[in-house]
């Protein structure tokens, strides 16, 4: 397996696979500021773009269509900057907008992104900085050194203070690329140039410094050869010097031109990345310039890089996107094994906290520790990479160390770095609180804490909260303690907070238990965490709990207070508890109970038992409102003397209409007087609910009229019940209030007033004013007359109509008439009363009566005051024609009369007069109709034309739906209109009018006559040009024969327009007789040609007119007609070349190339066009003029000759296509052709001119099919290097056998610089078909530069197994690698690389087929197989299947190394194999280390095993399950009583340790009894002691342990003793009693035992050991004198 590398290597994406062509893939068109965006400029020959690639999500590339020079992204934001020429400018692409332009003076040379708020600019002479913020330009920052003229510039570089810069270029002088680099120092304002290809500004951290040293390092490869350079830049005070540090660049010999293009600051690591321009990484240590690594990583040119995670990324020409970073995980182990630099992997480890050298820094503690430097140990420890040092016994070593005078304490010094540097963890933090807290500086560990330097736990806070709760709180939030928060919450009075912090961490505290307390401490509070509880989702506590908490303190205020908010959704549920509050302030608060009931807060409590309460404490309104029972209701609701009467009344509202009755009748019953006016008011507004009857029934029942008057006035206003009214009416007429009955029949609407007339007529009232108001409301003013005249009452007729309603004198007049009431009477009536009638419904009245003429005289009067009412004027209209008084004067001169009254009114009386008023007024309906019936159509059609109405002539034309249309009557209107009515006019508006009218009423005949009547015969509209116009067209769609007489004999007529009609509708030879007439020859000839379809008469027309207008015109036709010989002469006649383009492609088709000829040389002195110029050349080359065309080519021309050539080409006419395409240089087009020709040296020459794929393929085809391989090579090798022609190449070659030449062709192909990965991949295929004993090798030198898959599906077909499990490894198909070896394994299986796949693959299956691939076949490399596999595998399947195969022997090794995993089933398989190997000792320690097995079974197995040591290990187990009895007895069966007096011990029961004794006993065994008695000290009961050595003569043996135990009481008798004296010197000091000596929680020992005899030891509890489990008898100090341990009985 090979070495890890200590770099991590990853690609990122391929460019070419996101669409992007590898042609603008550069350092000219691809920019790389930063590791979160590509920008590369796309050019194509339809358009530019600008594509970038967001390399965080590849998904996101986006293209925008931008012409630029060059586009930079910014580092951190979609922000990009474009170049054009010396424009600058920089777009927010998310936000679409402009950020900042500018132009420069001078070219940018070379740009960059130096933060993502500044851009450097170089120029050829000066270096800026330009911000994007602000409005400020571009600002030089210093001008370029002499030696970088005539470099390009590769990089710019500035260190984080912009205090210093680089600027880089190269140049290639003498063949070698040398660098060239400007140091410039802003503060100095001086540059410094060196010879450099790459450099980078970091920081690094020396030891003892108190601040980062700022370095520079750059690289150069020069003649004399490379070198890295790392200096300090900006010393600062304090920090110690670093010294210059210099190193060699190692080149491989296959890199001779190599040199560094890039460098890239790690500062993490404070190493630098170096790139060169083949792909290598060189990584350096920067503050000893060592060199870590150098490999590798691109098999392409690297142009750019930029940092990526404290690493580098690159893009090579290929596309790849690639980085490089330390791994973390492997870079110490690899510099320790390969450099052997152990300071170096030491500083490494140290300062980025990495792995590898943990057992490094355990030996340096060790010896700092050995050698007493101990503050450099714990400074070493603290700092240790990954804490590894941080353990509780480091700091245990270092608390016990004396700290040297002046210098801080080592413990300390440990603190004091671990502080500068991170933070401590909990045992840290726990161990440096209690000496801060004990010093009381608590300040300090305060300061810590918001530093976040402590590790916050439990035990943290416990030693904290003493000192200060609210810093306790703290740590315990931090350690996430939440009893212990919820508790300091609690006693700091922060209630608030405890639901929120309870519910953030998922804690559930005993809430009922926590608010009793709180209710102790604050009430109040108490109330607020209540509800706070109860208001979460779901409720943390009930409501009834919080009451029962609350009613338990008797804490009334609190209760409500927390009930009113806990119960304000009123909730059905919450029933009991609305009544609980009721209740507790109905006794305790009325008025409380009062409010709450008053908000009508509530509904679901007990509202009977509410009530009661309510009742008895005052509250009768409550009480009233909570009752059901009407009873109830009753009792409560006469103590109006104490409820609100507005209350009250608005409380009927809410009863039943029954129940309303009820109450107001009992409350007129109890008390008439008191309770009447709320009665009444109650009645009113209830009034339409209860019933008017209803409540009069009440009135009435009680007799109390003076009620019902008040109440039926306070609502008749506002009923609608006329029977109501009527009662109220009656009322009022009796009580003698006939006001109040006149403002009511007056005002209401509501009454009957047929039946108020009837009792008013009745009642015979001294005043009829009421009866006239109702007659007159209600129409019944006949009825009123009639009533008033016959009953002598004439006045009051004159008051009605004079004074009350004057409007009503036409119904009056006509009432008087009725009754013969004499005219003098009625003409007096109608001269008194005001004008303030209706005339005409007065002439209406008397009209009906036949009595007009009455009215005579009034009327002319009322004319002659200046009345314009038309109704006057209408009858005396009528008057005028009945008595024949001059009506016509009358109608034809008064203009107030209605035309259509008194038209109809004369229609039976004199037609005359009617049209005569029809005429007047325009009753255009009126008086067609009048004409028609009859017969007056003269004075229809005079009236027709002077109305000049378009409606109206299509009404008396074609009728409507009220006049349907009669033959007749049209014939004789049109008669009189062509007749008499239309010569009379003389207005032209009359004669369009009705010519309009006669054409919209299609009527064409009629309209000829019409148009021939004006325009024939002299009138003054026969020359009228839209008469004429009209008369054509109608005869050409009514009466076409007509036409060519009326084109003879008009002349003022539209000719143009009317020939176009004319050709609409087939007339074509009146149309071609009127373009004749007005000699319009080209149109003539249109005609001939177009519709009389006739070239031969076309063609004598044309030779008569000799146009060239006509000439072109007969051209075109014989064009189309094909004619094309004809054509030509005729286009040729009128020098027409206008229509070559369609002569040329009619004569092409038709190949008449000798006439096409004769017209393109007419053309060609006519149009310079290309197209003329380009098919002449081609009627050379078709007509075999080539004399003629290769004159033409040698002159002037504007030919697209390209184009012909092609055509040339393509026709097959390849001489004169040679001729063409060799006076354009086209090589391409001209190598195709010498193809063609078989001139194959001559086509390849030009192929080189024209350097095109397309001819390339199309010579080397030739070159093939011609067997001239060694041409065809040289085609082939400019064919190979575009992948996309790879393909149909080898295709080429292999259908023609042509393998060797092939493989020639792409070998010698692949040194070339183009060459691309389908040409290393196409010869890897054709190696596996045909070389199979190559492709090894091959794939060995090139396997990078392949493609893999295509290669992999090669190799299968070939059944090359190595050759496939090599593809598949270096394409990280470890599993596919996998199986294709353990199927293959005769030909690919390998053991060393075998193991190096199977533990990459993804599948965990394969780790067991091949684990059955090596049982099968290589059985005694297993444990090697198992110990690579052994963190991926399955532990349980692994021994399970091994099991199976009864093979568990071979794993043996592996079974050892499992165990650190403590699987059961690697545990019971190992313990197995070792009992059947009778190897208890390694069964003893795999019990002892390892407890995942089960105990039981093995040790019953064991129990029975033949083997002493394999039944001890059985008792072990035993032991180990705490089965101590079967441990016993299992020992005391094989006689070993050191075992058994050991369980017996460790058991810690003293039944089980005395049995022991009583079986040493009973079998004789003294000095096991004394033994046990030693191992047992603890357990053993004294007295069981002293009886088993009494009865069985054991004193001897038992004497030491009675020695010992004397010991110990005598040490705690006089321990006492001294307490004792102590405590009684204080007594005697204070003054005090003396306590006694056995009273008290201090009492030590008591009286125990019987007879007063103290008997020690006999509590039921063991003596209490000491630490280190050696009984007190033997510990030093105690047991003699000296401290020696006394002998036992030679025990």
């Amino acid at each position: 397996m090979a070495d890890p590398l200590p770099i991590t290597f990853q690609e990122f994406v391929k460019l070419p696979e996101l669409g992007i062509d590898v042609s603008n893939i550069s350092f000219n068109t691809l920019t790389l500021q930063s590791d979160k965006f590509i920008c590369i400029r796309e050019k194509t020959p339809q358009r530019e773009q600008v594509c970038v690639v967001d390399l965080e999500d590849t998904s996101k590339t986006f293209r925008r269509p931008i012409t630029a020079d060059s586009a930079i992204m910014n580092p951190e934001n979609k922000i990009i900057a474009l170049k054009a020429g010396r424009n600058l400018q920089v777009f927010n692409l998310e936000m679409k907008a402009k950020v900042k332009s500018c132009v420069m003076t001078d070219d940018v040379q070379y740009w960059r992104w130096i933060t993502p708020f500044d851009i450097a600019l170089v120029t050829e002479t000066s270096v800026f900085h330009w911000s994007i913020e602000g409005t400020a330009s571009p600002v030089k920052q210093f001008e370029r050194h002499a030696n970088l003229n005539g470099t390009q510039i590769i990089s710019y570089t500035a260190n984080a203070k912009m205090n210093w810069m680089a600027l880089i270029g190269i140049s290639a002088p003498q063949g070698r690329i040398v660098g060239s680099m400007q140091l410039y120092n802003k503060d100095r304002g001086a540059s410094q140039p060196i010879e450099a290809h790459a450099a980078e500004f970091s920081e690094i951290r020396l030891e003892g410094a108190s601040q980062p040293t700022q370095v520079f390092a750059f690289a150069s490869r020069g003649a004399n050869g490379s070198k890295l350079h790392v200096v300090e830049i900006d010393h600062v005070e304090g920090n110690p010097p670093f010294q210059k540090r210099s190193a060699d660049i190692m080149f491989p010999p296959e890199a001779v031109n190599d040199f560094p293009v890039s460098m890239q600051a790690g500062p993490k690591y404070e190493v630098v990345y170096m790139v060169t321009k083949f792909g290598f990484i060189h990584v350096y240590d920067l503050e000893s310039g060592a060199c870590i690594f150098t490999n590798r990583i691109s098999g392409e040119t690297v142009f750019v890089t930029a940092p990526h995670q404290d690493g580098v990324i690159a893009v090579n020409r290929k596309g790849q996107v690639l980085s490089v970073c330390i791994n973390e995980e492997t870079v110490v182990p690899y510099i320790l094994q390969h450099t052997a630099n152990v300071e170096l992997a030491f500083r490494l480890a140290s300062r980025a906290n990495l792995p590898g050298a943990d057992q490094l820094y355990v030996q340096r503690f060790q010896q700092l520790m050995g050698q007493s430097q101990y503050n450099e140990a714990a400074k070493m420890a603290a700092s240790s990479p990954r804490g590894m040092l941080r353990t509780e016994n480091t700091i245990n070593q270092l608390k016990h160390l004396q700290s040297v005078p002046g210098q801080l304490s080592p413990i300390l010094q440990y603190f004091a770095t671990i502080l500068e540097k991170g933070e401590l963890n909990r045992h840290e933090s726990i161990e440096l609180a209690r000496p801060v807290l004990a010093s009381n500086r608590k300040a300090l560990l305060e300061k810590w804490l918001k530093e976040d330097k402590l590790e916050c736990s439990e035990e943290l806070g416990d030693i904290v909260h003493p000192h200060d709760a609210t810093l306790a709180l703290s740590v315990y939030l931090r350690a996430n303690v939440p009893a212990k928060v919820v508790l300091c919450f609690a006693q700091s009075g922060q209630f608030d907070k405890i639901v929120l912090y309870c519910k953030k961490v998922g804690y559930t505290p005993d809430w009922v238990q926590l608010l009793m307390q709180i209710s102790r401490v604050d009430a109040e509070k108490a109330c607020d965490f209540a509800l706070s509880l109860v208001k979460e989702d779901p409720p943390l506590i009930t409501a009834d709990q919080v009451v029962g908490v609350f009613s338990s303190q008797n804490m009334v205020q609190q209760t409500t207070r927390f009930l009113l908010d806990a119960l304000k959704d009123n909730k059905e549920s919450d029933a009991h508890l609305q009544t609980k509050l009721l209740e507790l302030n109905l006794l305790n608060a009325p008025q409380v109970a009062d409010a709450i009931l008053g908000n009508s807060m509530f509904t679901h409590f007990d509202r009977p038992y509410i009530a009661q309460l309510a009742e008895k404490a005052g509250l009768y309104q409550r009480a009233l409102e909570l009752y059901d029972n009407l009873s109830d209701i009753k009792r409560v609701a006469v103590h109006t003397e104490v409820l609100n009467s507005e209350w009250l009344i608005g409380y009927f509202g809410n009863l039943s209409v029954g129940d309303s009755l009820a109450v107001l009748r009992q409350m007129l019953e109890h008390n008439m007087a008191q309770n009447l006016q709320i009665v009444v008011q109650a009645a009113t507004k209830y009034s339409e609910l209860l019933g008017p009857q209803n409540i009069i029934e009440i009135f009435e029942d009680l007799r109390c009229s003076e009620g019902l008057y008040y109440y039926l006035g306070s609502v008749v206003n506002v009923t609608e019940d006329p029977a109501v009214v009527f009662k109220y009416i009656q009322a009022a007429v009796s009580t003698g209030q006939l006001k109040e009955v006149e403002r009511l029949v007056r005002d209401n609407n509501h009454y009957d007033a047929e039946k108020v007339k009837n009792y008013l007529k009745e009642a015979s009232l001294p005043d009829q004013l009421p009866l006239i108001i109702v007659c007159d409301r209600f129409d019944y003013v006949h009825d009123l007359v009639l009533y008033l005249y016959s009953n002598g009452m004439a006045k009051y007729i004159e008051v009605y109509v004079q004074q009350v309603n004057p409007s009503r004198l036409p119904q009056v007049v006509g009432a008087l008439l009725d009754v013969d009431c004499d005219e003098s009477i009625v003409k007096s009536l109608i001269s008194s009363t005001p004008a303030q009638f209706s005339i005409g419904d007065l002439v209406s009245e008397i009209e009906k009566r036949n009595r007009l003429k009455i009215l005579h005289r009034w009327l002319e009067a009322q004319a002659s005051n200046g009345s314009q009412d038309t109704g006057l004027y209408n009858a005396l209209a009528k008057i005028y024609i009945d008595s024949n008084y001059d009506p016509e004067q009358f109608l034809s001169s008064n203009k107030f009369y209605d035309p259509r009254v008194v038209g109809a009114y004369s229609e039976k009386r004199d037609p005359n007069l009617a049209y005569l008023a029809y005429s007047q007024g325009e009753c255009d309906d009126e008086l067609l109709r009048l004409t028609s019936e009859n017969g007056m159509f003269k004075q229809q059609a005079r009236y027709l034309i002077k109305r000049r109405d378009l409606g109206l002539w299509a009404k008396a034309l074609t009728g409507d739906d009220q006049q349907p249309l009669n033959q007749s009557h049209r014939r004789q209107l049109v008669d009189q209109v062509v007749s008499y009515a239309l010569p009379e006019a003389e207005d032209p508006e009359q004669v369009s009018v009705c010519v309009k009218a006669f054409m919209a009423a299609s009527l064409p005949q009629e309209l000829i006559e019409l148009l021939e009547r004006i325009i024939l015969e002299p009138t003054p509209f026969s020359n009228n040009n839209n008469l004429q116009n009209l008369l054509i067209l109608t005869a050409v769609k009514v009466e076409p024969t007509r036409v060519a007489d009326y084109i003879s004999r008009l002349s003022n007529f539209d000719a143009p327009d009317i020939a176009e009609i004319c050709i609409n509708n087939g007339l074509h030879e009146e149309a071609f007789s009127i373009y004749k007439r007005f000699e319009v020859n080209a149109d003539a000839i249109g005609v001939l040609i177009d519709h009389v379809g006739s070239l031969d008469r076309a063609y004598e027309y044309a030779e008569r007119c000799d146009q060239p207008e006509v000439w072109s015109r007969l051209g075109k036709a014989q064009l189309d007609g094909l004619r094309i010989k004809e054509a030509i002469d005729s286009y040729i006649r009128a020098d027409d070349a206008a229509n070559f383009a369609e002569v040329i492609d009619v004569a092409t088709h038709a190949g008449k190339f000798d006439d096409l000829v004769r017209f393109l040389l007419m053309a060609r002195k006519k149009v310079r066009e290309p197209a003329i110029e380009s098919e002449l050349l081609f009627a050379y080359a078709k007509t075999e003029r080539l004399a003629d065309l290769e004159d033409m080519l040698h002159g002037p021309n504007i030919a697209q000759v390209q184009k012909v050539g092609d055509r040339c080409y393509d026709e097959g006419l390849f001489d004169a296509a040679r001729l063409l395409f060799q006076s354009v240089s086209n090589w391409s087009r001209l190598a195709s052709t010498l193809v063609r020709l078989g001139d194959y040296q001559a086509a390849v020459d030009c192929g080189r001119k024209a350097n095109s794929t397309v001819v390339w393929r199309d010579v080397h085809a030739a070159c093939i099919a011609e067997r001239e391989f060694r041409l065809a090579q040289i085609c082939g090798l400019h064919l190979i290097v575009h992948a996309e022609e790879l393909e149909s190449l080898t295709r080429l070659y292999e259908s023609g056998g042509h393998v060797d030449e092939l493989c020639a062709l792409i070998e010698n192909g692949l040194g070339l610089e183009r060459a691309h990965m389908g040409m290393f991949t196409e010869l890897a295929i054709l190696y596996c078909k045909y070389r199979p004993e190559q492709i090894m090798d091959h794939l060995k030198l090139y396997w990078s530069r392949i493609n893999i898959p295509k290669v992999i599906r090669a190799c299968e077909s070939a059944h090359l197994w190595p050759e496939l499990v090599f593809l598949y490894v270096h394409y990280d198909e470890f599993d596919n690698a996998a199986q294709t070896i353990i199927a293959h394994s005769a030909d690919a299986w390998e053991h060393a690389s075998f193991k190096d796949i199977i533990v990459k693959v993804s599948n965990v299956e394969l780790y067991y087929k091949a684990l059955r691939f090596y049982l099968n076949e290589q059985p005694l490399l297993l444990n090697d197989l198992l110990h690579v596999m052994m963190p991926r595998v399955d532990h349980t399947r692994v021994v399970s299947m091994f099991l199976k195969s009864d093979n568990i022997p071979l794993i043996k090794k592996y079974l050892v190394a499992a165990q650190t995993t403590n699987n059961k089933s690697v545990n019971e398989a190992y313990n197995d194999l070792l009992i059947e190997e009778e190897d208890f000792v390694g069964l003893r320690n795999s019990i002892d280390n390892h407890d995942n097995f089960d105990g039981i079974g093995l040790a019953q197995r064991l129990e029975k095993h033949e083997l002493l040591e394999f039944r001890r290990i059985a008792a072990h187990l035993y032991n180990q399950a705490k089965r101590w009895r079967q441990s016993l007895n299992l020992s005391k069966k094989d006689k070993l009583y050191k075992d058994a007096m050991t369980t017996a011990r460790v058991s810690g029961s003293a039944e089980i340790a005395e049995d022991l004794l009583r079986y040493f006993v009973e079998s004789g065994n003294s000095a096991c009894f004394s033994a046990c008695l030693f191992t047992c000290y603890d357990l053993v009961r004294s007295d069981v002691v002293m009886e088993l050595s009494w009865r069985h003569g054991l004193a001897n043996e038992a004497m030491p342990y009675f020695i010992n135990l004397m010991r110990e009481y005598q040490t705690k008798v006089d321990h006492l003793a001294t307490e004792v004296s102590e405590l009684k010197l204080k007594v005697e000091k204070s003054g005090g009693p003396m306590p006694a000596a056995n009273a008290g929680p201090n009492q030590l020992l008591g009286p125990a035992g019987v007879n007063g005899r103290l008997l020690l030891g006999h509590s039921g509890s063991p003596a209490p050991q000491p630490a280190n489990g050696t009984p007190p008898m033997f510990t030093p100090g105690l047991g003699s004198a000296h401290g020696s341990t006394p002998s036992m009985g030679g025990l």
